[in-house]
């Protein structure tokens, strides 16, 4: 080999390694980049988790109102089932009413007829 080659071949290998050195300060830079934007998104992650653990909050006081909500709904039910049986009584006293006016009636016509009985010489 002579020194033409010799010294072409090492200033092929000064290219290469500059370049080399070109590609490394890149990649470099590109991972200074992710690292900032992984912090970045290391930094938007703990917020979503301070925002989940309030909904966690906001969900178990949904769920204590819910309890409530469902609460109030069985008193209703049980209001409602106590009408229920107030109205049956109401429709037993009716009945009664009605035998009684039944009896006003036949009573009404009966006076109606010993009247009659009386007016007659």
């Amino acid at each position: 080999m002579t020194q033409t080659q010799i010294d072409t071949l090492r200033e092929d290998i000064r290219a290469i390694s500059d370049t080399v050195s070109q590609i490394l300060e890149r990649v470099d830079a590109h991972d200074a980049r992710f690292d900032r934007v992984d912090a970045r998104f290391d930094g938007v992650n703990g917020r979503l988790d301070g925002v989940d653990a309030r909904f966690d909050g906001v969900d178990a006081r949904f769920d204590g109102v819910d309890a409530r909500f469902d609460g109030v709904d069985a008193r209703f039910d049980r209001v409602d089932a106590r009408f229920d049986g107030v109205d049956a009584r109401f429709d037993g006293v009716n009945g009664r009413f009605d035998g009684v006016n039944g009896r006003l009636a036949r009573v009404e016509a009966l006076l109606g007829e010993i009247l009659g009985r009386l007016g007659k010489p």
